[in-house]
């Protein structure tokens, strides 16, 4: 039998993710300052610098003329976010040969709960350790990992920050307030530029002032019951995890100069909306509300939300957006535009949802002309989808031409939403 133990997950988390798939695919790239940028622009900013471009002081988020500034030789390269889900996908696999992931936490980060014989501290060094060994066989020794382990998922992911690149960090409980005592606040999870600044004005500058808090000091300095769970994981404890529910599905998408001019860029927006649509329908569900926002060169933002019958096929939201887009950007001779975004909100899934007898227009007052033949679009909407499944994305398209599509609608990742395979389809 093996005797109980205080750690219970391990968690990985890859170094400078984009940048490393990069390096590893481009022997060209290796060794040298990188960064992974969405549009090929001086006025965008990094999303993934190598670590050699952080010798420099460039992060996610720096703009590129600055990071050209403090690196004269920095390289950009284009995102290829179809080569960072399938490297994502092969990890999952590897790392499930070792011990089954437990939690997708993001596109470069995964937790996985350990049995009781995984959780001695040298059985749990000893997987790690062939986790990394496979990781670098099976994806490259470019891409590389920090593995942290821990009593609670929470502390798991703090340890990985211990010690990077590469790192292997086991983080017994009664160590945490010395092992921890030397990160920064913005280094745990939960604490972002607007939490340091409301810890900074009651006073906590350092980790040794936050663990000097007790639960009910953590929960009022956090506004919410957050605080609270903070308390309790870095004391080690493993609350249960708090349930999810999806509430919308959208899309946004940073222009290229060349696509910025009002004419242009609605086609941007259409094929966004497509898009949003297509998903909607992949996973089952129909939407109450469509929502657009833009941002402009001028620094102006507009927006506007339409409520729907509850709805799934392209036509129905092609409309609400088209109509609320001559409401807010009209094209004569038109604004400029540097940001779009739509998103599909009041999701209902398809086995819960309950068809209205009654004419929509009393309770849906934005009906649009598609709402009568909702079956009829549904079934084409259906099909427009099976030929992009078959013969690639943009085959086929509503209201453009399937070449007006493909310089802007590959599917993009946030950190924290990792896309299905079948999105770049889409």
């Amino acid at each position: 039998m093996f005797p109980p133990s205080r750690l219970k997950w391990l968690y990985v988390d890859f170094n400078s993710y984009f940048a490393s798939v990069e390096q590893q695919l481009n022997p060209a790239l290796r060794g040298k300052p990188v960064v992974v940028v969405p549009v090929d622009s001086d006025s965008t900013c990094a999303i993934a610098a190598s670590y050699e471009a952080k010798a420099y002081g460039i992060r996610t988020g720096t703009p590129i003329w600055e990071a050209k500034q403090n690196c004269p030789g920095l390289i950009c390269v284009l995102a290829r976010h179809d080569a960072y889900v399938d490297y994502h996908h092969r990890a999952i696999a590897e790392i499930n040969r070792h011990v089954p992931v437990t939690a997708v936490c993001s596109i470069d980060e995964m937790a996985a709960r350990l049995m009781r014989n995984e959780a001695q501290p040298e059985a749990a060094r000893r997987i790690a350790l062939a986790i990394k060994a496979g990781l670098a066989e099976r994806l490259g020794p470019l891409v590389r990992c920090s593995i942290g382990i821990a009593a609670n998922r929470y502390l798991a992911k703090v340890a990985t920050d211990i010690e990077k690149p590469d790192g292997l960090t086991i983080l017994m409980p009664e160590e945490v307030e010395i092992r921890i005592k030397t990160l920064k606040l913005r280094d745990l999870p939960g604490i972002g530029c607007n939490m340091e600044r409301q810890l900074n004005r009651v006073g906590i500058y350092t980790m040794s002032d936050l663990l000097a808090l007790d639960r009910r000091d953590m929960r009022r300095v956090w506004r919410n019951i957050w605080g609270e769970r903070m308390w309790y994981y870095l004391r080690g404890i493993d609350l249960p995890e708090q349930p999810t529910q999806r509430r919308s599905i959208g899309h946004s998408h940073v222009l290229a100069p060349a696509l910025r001019p009002a004419h242009i860029a609605i086609d941007v927006a259409r094929r966004l909306t497509m898009k949003a649509a297509s998903r909607l329908r992949r996973m089952g569900y129909h939407a109450t509300v469509f929502g657009f926002s833009a941002r402009l060169e001028d620094g102006r933002r507009v927006h506007a939300d339409r409520k729907c019958r509850p709805a799934q096929d392209s036509m129905t939201f092609l409309s609400i957006m088209m109509g609320l887009w001559d409401h807010l950007l009209p094209q004569s001779p038109g604004p400029v535009v540097k940001k779009v975004s739509v998103v599909l909100y009041g999701l209902t899934a398809e086995a819960d949802r309950q068809l209205d007898i009654f004419e929509e227009a009393e309770n849906y007052p934005h009906a649009t002309p598609f709402s009568r033949s909702a079956g009829k679009w549904n079934d084409i909407s259906a099909a427009i989808d099976k030929i992009n499944t078959r013969f690639g994305k943009d085959s086929a398209l509503i209201g453009m031409l399937p070449v007006s599509g493909r310089s802007f609608s590959g599917t993009k990742i946030a950190f924290t939403r990792i896309p299905d395979v079948a999105e770049f389809h889409e």
